[in-house]
């Protein structure tokens, strides 16, 4: 559990509960402030995912969120109160993108697989949080936002992995016109992968966890790096570099013993090596 307070209270701003079954579930709890992503939250949130990094007993990561709302972005009011700064808030707006652009891209970094469990509505950075996890499951009246082209700031940033999550078009209507988009249009442009009634949510997202949490640590390691090292590269360095993934991934102990015990018609026993 983060020692990260909210100012508003004493409660945590993040809760870590660990499984026995290898799955972590880091929840967002600062539900009164529409768990927006003031600069201290994203500061836990870097280094929750820091300490999950090194953390070998980590298979799976769920993230999700207290209250109605999984989170609103980035804190209005804070970014507000920082316009009376001397240089006029420069200086903070630039710690606080450069700390959000690094939490995002230490989900992607994460060698365990990160679901976003979503509840309520999700806009702005929140949006960008979901879109950055490597899966998401939704609740049928879960909705999607980047609105900030209605308050004279066009979401630049959530830009970065909803446009890499979801179809050009579809990414460029919801950051140009900032409108809703609901959970069934998000599962068919490919921003989540599952939508569920809400009392479901959770149930659902551990059980995906745990099913990938039973697959072999590094194969599943290996593939997620792979692939978001060949996602953003010309066709022929992509299979080149899938190719040489492959051929070390062959060389595992893992992959040995999964492929013998497919062929002995058992279960495969992991050592993560």
């Amino acid at each position: 559990m983060s020692a990260a307070k909210d100012m508003a209270g004493d409660a945590p701003l993040l809760l870590r509960e660990d499984g026995a079954d290898g799955v972590t579930v880091l929840t967002l709890n600062r539900p009164a402030a529409r768990n927006s992503l003031s600069l201290v939250m994203l500061e836990t949130l870097e280094n929750a995912f820091a300490a999950i990094g090194e953390d070998a007993r980590v298979r799976c990561l769920v993230l999700a969120a207290n209250g109605p709302v999984f989170s609103a972005g980035h804190d209005l009011k804070e970014i507000t109160a920082h316009r009376q700064d001397p240089d006029g808030g420069r200086a903070f707006y630039d710690r606080a993108m450069s700390t959000c652009a690094r939490v995002m891209q230490a989900i992607t970094a994460l060698p365990q697989p990160v679901i976003a469990a979503v509840q309520g509505v999700a806009t702005a950075a929140g949006c960008q949080l979901v879109a950055t996890c490597d899966l998401a499951v939704a609740a049928e009246d879960a909705r999607f936002a980047t609105p900030g082209v209605d308050i004279g700031l066009f979401c630049t940033t959530p830009s970065v992995p909803l446009a890499r999550a979801v179809p050009r078009k579809a990414a460029m209507e919801m950051l140009l016109t900032g409108e809703m988009v609901d959970a069934p249009t998000a599962l068919r442009i490919g921003l989540v992968n599952r939508v569920v009634p809400g009392p479901l949510v959770m149930e659902t997202a551990l059980g995906l966890a745990r099913h990938i949490a039973a697959r072999s640590a590094l194969t599943v390691r290996t593939g997620k790096r792979a692939f978001y090292a060949q996602i953003e590269q010309p066709l022929a360095e992509a299979y080149a570099q899938a190719a040489c993934v492959m051929t070390e991934n062959l060389m595992a102990h893992d992959a040995a013993e999964g492929i013998g015990a497919f062929v002995a018609k058992r279960k495969p026993v992991w050592e993560d090596r």
